[in-house]
């Protein structure tokens, strides 16, 4: 088993390249790597399934300090990069207006395939993520983690959540994001497993039958990575601002870190009916901060900010552990007094009544720290 020091992180943020005249997402995203590749190195920015977004991804990190500086120093280059080609940086799940329809699929046989079998929903997943990788290099022990924190995503999401318009309208969601994703297979919160040999049953069976031809097409929102000796959390929507990708990476770790804690001292798993964690997570897209969520555990729904705080208090053994209590709490209280991304988002189309300056707004709260 991985002791608290052996805790790594690692995190992937999707960013919207936008025009900055039309505020329109912009398919410049080879113009933009090529341009970041050639002043820092390789791999610093990768494409995506759409031309108007990029990725990155940190190194394996030891410490929440070493995540803001990679992600801080990640954004600084991509903002730099489309200043080259006159476009500018947004962070959100949904772009507040641009169309699906408009969006060019990044030429590979990976998205040409997935594509081909996905159809019209892959068309409209026009979506932008934060994945967070916590090291565990044992499988056996990576599935009894995911056994026991897939209870906690909703919250997660729900402090996360940044995508509550699409094709320029409200949704009324707080992530819009989560519910383009929802018509896809194997997406959600995944099944309980008895061990690791019943999940490589599992898998065995989806490639029998064709489902899928690798682990990246399951789209649960925790999983074993494909790539890596990590549990990714993919859960979330971007971030906006560095600070709350800081905290959604604190708290992911330290919930693993908690549920190490509970499998190495044997405590009892509680039983949850998947309809359940599928519920809680469709509450937590819904309304977010504002309202209910569903408490797993208990099996009853609570106001937001309260289940929020018992979650926070749920890992702070294991934050002061990791040394980062101090820090994940205030950005916590930050979040829960000032909103989430969406609520933000919304106040400022409340306020000027227009949504270009929903699209300014995000560019502006993206820079946050960064330059």
């Amino acid at each position: 088993m991985n002791s608290c020091e052996g805790l790594t992180l690692g995190v992937e943020e999707e960013y919207q390249i936008i025009d900055p005249k039309t505020r329109e997402l912009s398919g410049r995203a080879e113009k933009i790597i090529s341009w970041a590749e050639e002043n820092y190195g390789e791999e610093i920015v990768q494409p995506e399934m759409n031309k108007s977004q990029i990725e990155i991804a940190t190194s394996v990190c030891k410490s929440l300090a070493e995540v803001r500086t990679e992600l801080s120093e990640a954004r600084r280059i991509v903002i730099e990069a489309a200043q080259r080609d006159n476009k500018v940086i947004a962070a959100a799940g949904t772009h507040p207006f641009s169309h699906w329809k408009q969006q060019e699929t990044t030429a590979s046989c990976r998205y040409q395939k997935l594509e081909q079998e996905y159809q019209q929903i892959l068309r409209e997943l026009v979506s932008f993520g934060c994945h967070v990788h916590v090291g565990i290099s044992d499988p056996e022990m990576a599935i009894a983690v995911i056994n026991r924190a897939r209870m906690w995503l909703s919250v997660l999401l729900a402090l996360s959540a940044n995508s509550p318009f699409w094709l320029g309208e409200k949704t009324g969601y707080i992530s819009y994001r989560t519910e383009l994703w929802s018509p896809f297979p194997l997406f959600g919160s995944p099944p309980f497993f008895e061990d690791y040999q019943a999940y490589q049953n599992l898998v065995e069976q989806l490639t029998k039958i064709e489902v899928i031809q690798d682990t990246t097409t399951i789209y649960w929102t925790i999983r074993i990575s494909e790539h890596y000796p990590t549990i990714e959390f993919r859960v979330s929507d971007i971030c906006l601002t560095v600070d709350e990708a800081v905290m959604i990476a604190g708290l992911v770790r330290g919930l693993v870190q908690t549920c190490l804690t509970e499998i190495k001292n044997n405590f009892p798993l509680i039983s949850v009916h998947p309809e359940i964690l599928k519920t809680a997570d469709w509450y937590a897209a819904r309304y977010g901060l504002q309202g209910k969520l569903i408490d797993v555990s208990e099996q009853r729904s609570k106001p937001a900010k309260k289940l929020v705080k018992q979650f926070l208090n749920y890992l702070r053994p294991a934050l002061e552990m990791l040394g980062d209590w101090e820090e994940v709490s205030s950005l916590v209280d930050k979040v829960l007094r000032e909103g989430n991304g969406a609520q933000r988002q919304l106040e400022i189309y409340q306020r000027q009544g227009n949504i270009v300056e929903v699209v300014d707004y995000l560019v502006e709260q993206t820079r946050l720290g960064v330059v």
